[in-house]
């Protein structure tokens, strides 16, 4: 591939960036009550009386940082320090530590339980603000929910993290993320989610003991979590660690490629940085079976029923397009390189809103829409595209 095809590829996704941004700056205020709307569909109409989710508010308050520190932008930042302030002020728990899950449209605390994966979401985005503000109320709000979740969440039997705990860090009898999935202890994707957040933090607090962490959540992925026959991703786990699901998610398996190398490569650990980058290769590779022939990459698969969920959701291919750039930088097989490039054609042709902007939920297996999901929402935030778009930019000026 030539240099001219990779500038092309930069300045496409710059572009893109500044309109994604742009849409949430535009539409996903809230003026009235604060932070932003929980609900916004495809016609960019919002509906006002949504639950605000935490998930939606730390990734908002991730990207508007990541991107302000890519370019210096002040409505970034504005629209950041939003972000910041509303977490601090409506879903902070101030009595017993941690965020709520949700609150409501006026910022009354609706869910209290302390899901793990949204306590990850916290602390990946408020290193990524103490980054651009040096912000030190962020800086200890991070480290304190990650002492938090080493006291309450990690299990010093068998390692790794359980999955949710009431407001006060006691266990609970529902720890699904979502209605659509397991109630198991233990699950790849609150792992991964932790993993990357952890290193975020450890890129700002070069800490010992969080070091260490990350070292057992990289052992956990190489013993547990990654298959070692097929090289996807298990997704759920009793306590003991005992795989409790067949299924394979291609977007986790192609963003877990690059996020724990990324991980292995931030505490500088050479013999990991060795293998995660062998396994990065791997898991790109196992990626491959999920792709549709226009370059789209599928939701899920269960081989042993041979049942695939052939739906093309926005956030795989934003993923598909950092995992397997990541995998041309390791070994330079221009395959990987047109994969990426593929999966951004496949965006701007089936994904892209080019009439009200920001990226739709998804598409079917003929290309239409899928009905009744959000453009934002509780799980639709600017995390996954803007982030691609970002990681792409940094990436491609290294090359050039």
């Amino acid at each position: 591939m030539s240099l001219k095809s990779l500038d092309k590829f930069k300045s496409e996704v710059e572009t893109e960036l500044k309109d994604i941004l742009n849409w949430w700056m535009t539409y996903a205020i809230d003026i009235d009550n604060g932070g932003f709307y929980g609900k916004i569909d495809n016609d960019n109409y919002v509906s006002s009386e949504a639950v605000k989710g935490l998930v939606l508010n730390t990734r908002i308050l991730y990207t508007f940082s990541s991107a302000y520190a890519l370019n210096a932008n002040n409505e970034y930042l504005t629209t950041a320090n939003r972000a910041f302030n509303y977490l601090i002020e409506n879903f902070a728990d101030t009595l017993d530590g941690g965020f709520f899950w949700s609150v409501d449209e006026m910022g009354g605390m609706l869910d209290s339980k302390k899901q793990i994966y949204g306590q990850a979401f916290a602390i990946y985005a408020f290193a990524e603000y103490y980054k651009i503000t040096k912000h030190e109320k962020a800086l200890a709000l991070a480290i304190n929910t990650f002492n938090l979740l080493e006291e309450h969440s990690f299990d010093p039997i068998n390692l790794g993290y359980t999955e949710a705990l009431t407001k006060n860090w006691e266990p609970i009898e529902d720890l699904r993320l979502s209605e659509k999935d397991q109630n198991d202890k233990k699950s790849m994707n609150t792992h991964l989610h932790i993993i990357e957040a952890y290193a975020n933090l450890y890129s700002v607090w070069h800490n010992e003991e969080l070091k260490l962490a990350i070292k057992k959540l990289l052992t956990n992925f190489k013993d547990h979590i990654i298959n070692k026959e097929n090289h996807h991703l298990n997704l759920f786990f009793t306590e003991t660690w005992q795989v409790k699901s067949t299924l394979i998610s291609f977007g986790h398996d192609i963003e877990a490629a690059w996020l724990l190398q990324e991980a292995a490569e931030v505490i500088n650990d050479e013999d990991e940085i060795i293998s995660f980058r062998k396994i990065s290769i791997q898991m790109a590779d196992a990626t491959q079976k999920g792709f549709d022939k226009n370059g789209g990459l599928w939701y899920e698969y269960d081989p042993t029923t041979n049942h695939w969920i052939k739906e093309l959701h926005w956030w795989p291919q934003a993923e598909a397009m950092v995992g397997f750039f990541n995998a041309w930088q390791i070994n330079a097989k221009d395959e990987y390189l047109i994969q990426s490039l593929k999966s951004w054609t496949f965006i701007k042709h089936h994904l892209k809103n080019e009439v009200k902007g920001e990226w739709f939920w998804g598409v079917n297996s003929d290309y239409t829409l899928i009905n009744g999901e959000d453009k934002a929402g509780f799980w639709k935030c600017p995390y996954h595209n803007g982030r691609a778009c970002i990681e792409i930019i940094k990436r491609t000026k290294k090359v050039n």
